[in-house]
């Protein structure tokens, strides 16, 4: 595929020294999908590799665009990174795009309404269902989104939920699951969670995929392309290894990561069980919800 990223990015130098190939979209084309990320993960350069390698693997033309929340400064980001490479909503918000993705953040346990960007957040909310085609919200952006449209709650978990768990397809006749067989294997890392029975008593939003064990993944609001996803299956291998071992060298309790080492031994390579149908996942959104 060809992706257009800003200029001088150092998350496409970081894929493409993995070996990840990408071909630098020199102008864009009737035919280019217009993909902006809105990221609010603390740590800017990791995500953006993660979203940058997961969308390279597609067939499809994109031009992503970074967008970032004017009424947050992020602590663990340079101002320099910031002003380089990221636009303001208020900067885009007369724009159209094919796709949109708004990450997690690391602020579940906190009440929606007492995040500090609360309110510009769903203004973006509402901005993307006149201005974008197909929207993702990802971990936290699932719940808020969820509970934003549809009074949805989220609860918190007595331990964190960590791991890679096996999740049943439930449609897997929509486009969006092609290629994509049982057991769709999804790495989570959080400590709330979304409850089933909030979910099916909504007559909007029809359940998509889940496991026994993590709970409901990826979900759908009927009449649109818009779809809320739990887990995080943009993740690179060595995510879940970083997460643990910087909680064990902080001294705090925390268990393995299910199902990742190999023969549950941290000493051992984590098992790539998830990155192949990851790939195919988004591919299919790009090609059968985002382009026109």
């Amino acid at each position: 595929m060809s992706l257009k990223v800003p200029h001088g990015l150092p998350a496409l130098q970081i894929v493409k020294n993995e070996g990840t190939h990408v071909e630098e979209l020199k102008s864009s084309t009737c035919n280019t999908l217009r993909v902006a990320l809105l990221n609010i993960m603390p740590m800017k350069e990791t995500t953006e590799a993660d979203f940058i390698r997961i969308l390279a693997a597609s067939d499809m033309e994109i031009e992503l665009t970074l967008m970032k929340l004017d009424s947050h400064t992020p602590k663990h980001a340079s101002p320099q990174h910031m002003q380089l490479f990221y636009k303001g909503f208020n900067e885009l918000k007369k724009e159209h795009f094919d796709g949109l993705i708004i990450t997690g953040a690391p602020i579940e346990k906190i009440e929606y309404e007492e995040v500090t960007y609360w309110n510009e957040l769903c203004e973006i909310f509402e901005w993307s269902r006149r201005n974008v085609i197909s929207t993702m919200y990802i971990c936290w952006a699932a719940q808020a989104g969820l509970y934003y449209w549809f009074d949805i709650n989220k609860y918190i978990l007595p331990e964190k939920m960590f791991g890679v768990f096996p999740h049943k397809i439930l449609r897997p006749d929509m486009a969006l699951f092609k290629g994509i067989e049982e057991p769709l294997y999804v790495p989570h890392s959080r400590h709330t969670e979304l409850r089933k029975e909030d979910i099916t008593a909504q007559a909007q939003i029809e359940l998509l995929s889940e496991s026994e064990l993590s709970g409901v993944y990826i979900m759908h609001r009927q009449g649109t392309r818009d779809f809320f996803v739990t887990g995080h299956s943009e993740y690179a291998l060595n995510t879940l290894d970083n997460e643990y071992k910087r909680d064990v060298s902080k001294g705090l309790s925390i268990k393995l990561p299910l199902n990742y080492y190999t023969d549950e031994n941290p000493t051992l390579p984590p098992m790539n069980r998830w990155q192949a149908d990851a790939r195919k996942l988004f591919g299919n959104w790009l090609k059968y919800y985002v382009k026109k």
